[in-house]
Parts: structure tokens; sequence; C-alpha cells
């Protein structure tokens, strides 16, 4: 059940809920007699951990490593506060370990690195292996952010995810996806602009490449990202070969003329003006947290359909619709990493749960119906057996 309560929250209510952090562990076998205690630890766990020094792949089956995730952050890029440290990103780590218990069932540990060196991050994680099944990256700062996936899913014979990224990038689809159902569009048809080109910017453009879009233009803070724009990094040039089929340069007012669809990741805000320029039944996504790009307000003069990534607005594009349930998927299926199609087929199954109750103002499930992560999960380790990922 949904909390109705709309009562603003107080500092004194949010510090006390923080207090002596979020997490503990918890025994899953009762310790309460001697037999007991000879069971859990000596002499009896050295029968398993020698069976395990035989067989590595019994690790799987007698410890907590093959259905544990690693939260993992250097907090360089955290939520709206920038690069604040290692130590004042652990309260936000320690909350998506909850996120992970509450929605998918799996354990889960932050891991907050004194360190914002990518090769040290890989060289800790590739030692902890034997610790975790799963690698969730969380709030490290673009462009490094895509060099430490790139090695760490190179590096580790696991799952590994950069959320910001993709698990925007999934519920992103999903809502689109759920927004034309409504609106009787078709993505092929569509031009999305988004504006922001970090990694949530760079990861959504990607996906909507992967589902079939028809374009997208992507901006920065110096506008359009296009072929032959001087002073782009790799990543962009990269974006700039693989988007903006139209050729558009210039700014946003150039990019959202004609456009079915702004997406909003990059903090700064809209002039409404501009959106009256858009397509009709145009889609609005103002994804910046705490303030959207435009208020939701303002953009529904201009728009059929309106989305925030805040829980006090109708469609809330949130990523705990996706992470969970992928996850949870990969570990049930052996994975050995998360592909591409399993991030689709994830978005796909996120629509599928709303699809009987669509409409305007519901194009995406409620973050907190407990459906979303057990389909996520069944879609996602269906596609790790197709894509033979599988373990």
């Amino acid at each position: 059940m949904e909390d109705n309560d709309e009562s603003p929250v107080t500092d004194p209510e949010i510090f006390a809920g923080h207090e002596g952090g979020k997490l503990a562990v918890a025994a899953t076998r009762p310790i309460s007699r001697p037999r007991d205690l000879s069971v859990a630890y000596t002499p009896g766990v050295a029968k398993v951990s020698r069976a395990i020094a035989e067989d590595a792949s019994l690790a799987q089956r007698y410890t907590w490593a093959d259905r544990l995730v690693v939260v993992v952050s250097d907090g360089t890029a955290v939520l709206g506060l920038g690069d604040i440290g290692a130590s004042a990103s652990l309260p936000v780590m320690e909350g998506k370990s909850v996120l992970f218990k509450t929605f998918g069932g799996l354990d889960s540990i932050p891991l907050v690195l004194d360190t914002t060196d990518v090769d040290e991050i890989v060289e800790t994680l590739v030692r902890l292996r034997p610790s975790f099944g799963a690698v969730n990256l969380e709030d490290i700062s673009a462009p490094r952010c895509f060099e430490l996936e790139d090695k760490l899913k190179e590096a580790l014979d696991c799952p590994v995810m950069h959320d910001d990224q993709h698990g925007t990038a999934i519920v992103t689809l999903a809502a689109l996806r759920g927004a034309n159902l409504v609106l009787g569009k078709d993505i092929a048809d569509q031009r999305v602009v988004v504006s922001g080109a970090g990694a949530a910017g760079v990861a959504c453009a990607k996906i909507l490449r992967e589902a079939g879009i028809g374009d997208v233009t992507v901006l920065d803070s110096k506008g359009i990202v296009s072929r032959g724009r001087a002073g782009l990094n790799p990543v962009k040039e990269q974006l700039a070969e693989t988007t903006n089929a139209a050729g558009l340069t210039g700014g946003l007012a150039e990019a959202l003329r004609g456009a079915d669809v702004f997406l909003g990741l990059s903090g700064a805000t809209i002039d409404e003006s501009l959106l009256g320029t858009m397509a009709d039944d145009a889609i609005v996504f103002a994804l910046s947290n705490p303030d959207p790009e435009v208020h939701p307000a303002v953009a529904a003069r201009y728009a059929s359909i309106v989305a925030t990534g805040r829980s006090d607005f109708p469609n809330q594009i949130n990523n705990v619709l996706a992470f969970p349930g992928v996850f949870r998927g990969a570990l049930d299926a052996g994975a050995r990493a998360i592909t591409e199609n399993m991030k689709l087929a994830a978005a796909d199954a996120i629509v599928a749960v709303a699809q009987d109750d669509l409409g305007p103002d519901r194009i995406v499930p409620s973050p907190l119906d407990p459906r979303v992560a057990p389909e996520v999960a069944a879609a996602v380790a269906k596609a790790a057996v197709e894509d033979g990922v599988a373990g």
C-alpha cells in the first residue's frame, strides 16, 4: 500500500530515519545451542571450507556471495549534490541497499571507496570478487563512469551495471513506451531531444536507438552534439556518429523545434516558450531532481504527457522500477553480464505491469507496485538465457 500522507517531511524525521544507518546483518540460522555453534562455526564450518577449496563452484550454494550485490561509489556525482566524497555518499548507498532488499529480495552492501582513480577501483573490486555476485555502480562522475564500467565488465565474470546510466535508460524507455501507448504513437516515428550528455543522457540515447527510435538529438552545455563540432571528448564523438540524423546544429531552440519528446537530464531550466515549438501531442520528461527543468503544470500547457523524477507529481520515472528486478533476474539466471537485450526486456516488463491501467497520468507503474520487480526479473532472466550469458 502507498502512504498517502502528503504532509511535508521534516528535518527531524529525516535525520531520525538515518540515525545509526539503515542496514544491519541478520543471521539466517539460529544459534541457541552448542550444537548450532558447532554447525555454523567451528568445527563444522571447516568441512564446508574444504569442500569449496576442492570445488570453487560450491561457494554459490554454501555462501551468500552468489546473491550479494555490492553498491559501489566514489562519491563524485551524488544525486544533485555533486562531488561530496566517499563518506558523505554512504547514506545514499545504504539507501540503495535497502531498496535492493525491499524490492528485489537481494542482500546488498554499500562499498564507498576513497579514490577516484579508475584503475584503483577496478583493482579493488577484482581483489574482492570472491565476496560478491554483482556490482551496482552508483553516483560516479562522467566521463570516468563509462571507462570504469567498461573496464569492470572486462575484468569481472559477473553482472556489472552503472545504475545512473542504465537504470535511468530502462525506466525512461518504459515510460516512453507507456506514453506512446496512451497517445497511439510509434517510437519509430519520433524524434527525442535529450538535454544532457552525461551518464544518463548517453545511456538513454543508446537504449532509444536500440529500441528503434526515429532520431535522437543530444545536447550538452555547449549545444547540440553533432559531427564536426570541436572539443568533443571520445564519448561525445561516438554519440555524434550515432545520433542527430537530422543534422541539426545550434542549441535547445533549434533542437526542440518540431521534436516529439523532450528528455531533461541536465538540471538546466527551459524557457516554456520553446515547448510551444514542439510537435503536436508532445511528451515532456523533466527528470532533474529536486527541481525539474520545467514545472509539470507549465509543461502541461504544451505537452499531452508530462513526467518527472519526483514522487509528488504524476508519472514518476524512478530507477527503483528497474534495478532490483534487473539484478535479481541476472543473478537468478547465473548471468555473467547484463546485455542490451536484458535491458530492453526489463523496459518491456515494466510497461506490461502498467498496461491495463495506462493513462496520461499513469504511463509507468508505481515504484511501490509489488508486481514490478518479479516481472522484470523473469523477463531479464529469460533474455539472459536467450543471449547465451546465463550460467
